[in-house]
């Protein structure tokens, strides 16, 4: 069903609800007794709606002019409603005034529940008047009570709901700064792993093979150009407003820029087997977080273990994408701890026989915290026969996605 308002309603439109009812509530006085009271009755009952519409610019002062025209009304015999217009112009004075530290709403709102009862279980048995009296001071707690009981009940909730809506942002902000520093320790160690390693090769060949040098040069060239496009995107990505459309940024790097990734590997003296069994379609998030799990792990076997031969597997496992990296070098590789003093793998952190004081070690951290990001499972660690294996499996549908 369609609700009776799609939208809030503007500030003239609750101005004219409220003139609205105040008028309503104006000709159900005026046809009732207080025409005995000429002039005299007509402007209480003017001075007791017509403010009304009021009531949300002047919380305060319509309530003073409504309450005490009520009071004078009641007590001259024009109505006998219990303040039903006071308690109405009461509402937006709870509703926007702060509340004080020795204010008992507590106590107020637990007196209009008594009052209810009261009300309820037929009053006080006694005398015609003591009875009216009596009445009337319960229906007007009641009216006068329940108002401003309400009024701070959604106040305080809107708060919370404020709250919560801030510290979600918060939330929101410290996690994309996460992420960023995810994307940028990736970009920076995969690229500073090929200089490192090129850098090396043209030192160590410069004098006996200057064209090997020279294409060492070229590598490092591509590479930190590359590397300096990534963090640009990046950088755009901080520097553009909340809710702006980033311009002028490369795409999000995905399944297709795992060749990419391959040949630079390749050019540090890692080759690298692609085998892609995945269809095309998959959400832009999960192609980046393959990508960026694929390119730190590739990243370590350079690092670590060139050179070797790796092998990318990237499947889908029954609603699951395992992706798996696999090479045969013979470097050391040191596991991070994991949880509960676990191993990345849950099996331990000794690795390779590494001696502690392996990088690798935050670079599977930070593969692990990316599949934990997506509720998936992750384990690395040595292989039997020689070599190292990370894998991943990252849901295709569901949490994190």
């Amino acid at each position: 069903m369609r609700p009776l308002f799609p939208r809030p309603l503007r500030t003239r439109e609750l101005v004219a609800l409220d003139a609205l009812a105040g008028l309503g509530y104006a000709f159900v006085l005026v046809v009732g007794p207080a025409g005995r009271y000429g002039p005299v009755g007509l402007a209480l009952v003017a001075a007791m709606t017509l403010p009304l519409a009021a009531r949300r610019r002047w919380p305060l002062p319509v309530f003073c002019v409504v309450m005490a025209a009520s009071v004078a009304a009641m007590m001259l015999g024009v109505t006998r409603e219990p303040l039903a217009a006071a308690a109405y112009a009461l509402y937006p004075v709870a509703l926007s005034t702060r509340r004080r530290r020795w204010e008992p709403t507590g106590v107020i709102g637990v007196l209009t529940a008594g009052a209810l009862l009261f009300a309820a279980v037929g009053g006080v048995s006694a005398e015609t008047e003591v009875r009216r009296i009596t009445e009337t001071a319960v229906l007007a707690a009641l009216a006068l009570g329940g108002a401003w009981t309400i009024g701070r009940a959604v106040r305080e909730r809107r708060a919370y709901a404020a709250r919560r809506a801030e510290q979600a942002a918060q939330h929101a902000v410290t996690e994309e700064r996460l992420r960023i520093a995810r994307e940028m320790h990736d970009v920076v160690s995969h690229t500073l792993s090929l200089i490192g390693v090129k850098a090396g090769v043209a030192a160590h060949v410069a004098d006996r093979r200057p064209e090997e040098a020279l294409e060492a040069l070229r590598v490092i060239e591509s590479t930190s150009r590359q590397a300096l496009t990534e963090m640009r995107h990046l950088l755009g990505v901080l520097r553009t407003a909340p809710g702006a459309e980033p311009e002028g940024l490369s795409p999000v790097p995905g399944l297709a820029a795992l060749p990419y990734v391959a040949e630079r590997a390749a050019s540090a003296g890692v080759r690298v087997e692609l085998d892609l069994r995945v269809a095309d379609g998959l959400p832009e998030v999960l192609e980046l977080a393959v990508y960026r799990i694929v390119q730190e792990a590739v990243t370590n076997v350079v690092r670590h273990a060139a050179p070797a031969r790796c092998r990318v597997r990237v499947d889908d496992e029954g609603g699951r994408l395992c992706v798996e990296v696999t090479d045969d070098g013979p470097g050391r590789r040191v596991l991070p701890p994991g949880p509960a003093g676990h191993g990345v793998n849950g099996h331990g952190g000794n690795g390779h026989g590494g001696n502690g004081q392996g990088v690798i070690g935050h670079g599977l951290i930070g593969m692990r915290e990316r599949v934990t990001a997506y509720g998936g499972d992750f384990a690395a660690g040595p292989l039997p026969g020689g070599g190292f294996r990370v894998r991943a499996l990252l849901p295709l549908r569901g949490e994190g996605m």
